[in-house]
């Protein structure tokens, strides 16, 4: 990055969490970032022996109710969260030297939520939901194209939502922010979310 990065400090963070990660996010477009860079994030999850696993899906939206992404159920991810439904997501964004480190519970959405998102994809994409088993393996790249032909045939234009795909909600508990700085003198400031928002200054790191 070419601009000097501004201070994040308690003081000018906002001390709604939420918002402070909007005012980010709504900088990254003017920053030349694209859509799919902006919603990029790492989601950590943990089998119930605590083995981890990580993976990059894309954020599908957020409010106050927490973040937002669209998976199947069947996945590695969508076991180990049946099996400890706590997460991690991390954003980075490299133009303007930020993370955005987000810790909490996840529960599904709901059904509607999920029928609606998925109505509005793109017809290849409501297709492959079918096609694809997630995690599982294939024989060969065939048997998954022949798969996507088959219920292309199927369900031609009528695509409906497999009951094994839907959204989950990241609840945040710990919201961290941190702004590259120079001399690896970085900020970061750690918001906890219980009933209050209690934003507190981190040392350098």
């Amino acid at each position: 990055m070419t601009d000097a990065p501004s201070d994040l400090t308690k003081a000018t963070v906002d001390p709604n969490p939420l918002r402070q990660f909007e005012k980010w996010y709504q900088d990254l477009s003017t920053n030349g970032m694209s859509e799919q860079d902006a919603t990029s994030m790492t989601l950590a999850t943990a089998a119930k022996d605590g083995s981890p696993c990580a993976r990059i899906v894309l954020m599908k939206g957020f409010d106050d109710r927490g973040f937002v992404f669209y998976t199947n159920y069947n996945s590695r991810k969508g076991i180990e969260l049946a099996e400890n439904a706590r997460a991690c997501l991390l954003f980075y964004w490299s133009p303007v030297w930020r993370q955005v480190r987000i810790e909490g519970s996840v529960e599904k959405v709901s059904d509607e939520e999920s029928a609606q998102y998925f109505h509005s994809r793109p017809l290849g994409s409501k297709i492959g939901a079918w096609a694809s088993k997630q995690s599982a393996v294939f024989e060969s790249r065939a048997e998954l194209e022949k798969r996507f032909e088959e219920f292309s045939w199927k369900f031609g234009d009528n695509v409906p939502r497999p009951p094994h795909w839907g959204g989950y909600r990241l609840k945040p508990a710990t919201i961290e922010f941190w702004q590259g700085r120079e001399n690896r003198l970085h900020d970061r400031t750690a918001c906890t979310i219980v009933c209050d928002i209690d934003c507190v200054k981190m040392e350098p790191g």
